[in-house]
């Protein structure tokens, strides 16, 4: 658990500059994808939610 929780937090951690990169340099196909920009954020922000829970879990040897 402990290896799948920390590729979902540097999964998190490299969507949002992705999604800035993409934004920047017009790869998304629009003229202001903010709506594509919020979505990335959202969704890496619960990648490295969930990737630090299954950690911590994994951690505390499935304990509560």
């Amino acid at each position: 658990m402990k290896p799948i929780g920390r590729f979902l937090q540097y999964v998190g951690l490299f969507l949002l500059p992705l999604s800035m990169l993409l934004e920047l340099s017009n790869a998304l196909g629009r003229s202001f994808g903010v709506s594509q920009m919020v979505i990335m954020l959202a969704f890496g922000f619960c990648a490295f939610q969930l990737g630090r829970y299954l950690e911590g879990h994994a951690l505390r040897g499935g304990k509560s």
